[in-house]
């Protein structure tokens, strides 16, 4: 599949939760525990589908989190997830990223979880698979986590993809100049990230493969 500017892609850089790993009620526990400890409100079960189409502002104000707070509620529930079991892939993951490696499409894990949790969610054979890892939170945001990976590459910003499943994730490819790529299965409702553009949208795990003619 060719890039922009007709380059082939060479490189795709994937989000962990929502995208590889499921894992929407780790993180919910994970976020009702930081709830407790730093006072702000907890989701309620009823209520966690109809926030998948709300944005991170809209979140913080509807939750009453201040920003200064963020580092250190992200800190906190990072700590969690890595206590708990890890969350597990999608059917098809472990296969498709051995896939694109096999046919020699480099991959890269950017995540604002941390790399340990990462590991432990793919395990030590899937993980072997990923030759850039780019975890934590960066205080250049997603984008610079894309531009610090492509340095690392040596690759120009058309050959590479970002694949997630949240807008911000679009966001930041159009900001970094990647390919866009979205899944239909994560955090954010398909509708809601088509409605966003991306250059596309995969419907499910087999396509990622396909799409690249591996």
């Amino acid at each position: 599949m060719p890039g922009q500017e007709g380059r082939p892609l060479r490189l795709a850089l994937f989000d962990l939760d929502g995208t590889l790993a499921d894992s929407r009620g780790v993180m919910l526990e994970a976020f009702n525990s930081a709830a407790r400890h730093f006072g702000f409100r907890m989701v309620a079960a009823e209520e966690a589908e109809a926030l998948r189409d709300r944005d991170a502002r809209t979140l913080l104000r509807l939750f009453g989190i201040p920003m200064w707070k963020l580092p250190r509620i992200a800190a906190h529930i990072k700590a969690i997830a890595g206590t708990v079991p890890p969350p597990p892939l999608f059917p098809g993951v472990d296969a498709m990223l051995a896939r694109l490696r096999q046919a020699g499409v480099e991959l890269a894990l950017v995540s604002s979880n941390s790399e340990a949790n990462a590991r432990r969610a793919l395990g030590a054979e899937v993980a072997a698979c990923i030759s850039y890892w780019a975890c934590d939170a960066s205080l250049f945001g997603k984008a610079g986590r894309f531009r610090q990976v492509l340095r690392r590459s040596g690759l120009l910003p058309g050959q590479a993809i970002s694949i997630g499943d949240e807008l911000r994730d679009i966001a930041a490819a159009r900001s970094a100049g990647l390919v866009a790529g979205a899944v239909a299965w994560g955090y954010a409702q398909p509708a809601t990230l088509q409605a966003a553009g991306p250059d596309i949208l995969f419907a499910s795990v087999a396509e990622i493969p396909a799409f690249f003619g591996a």
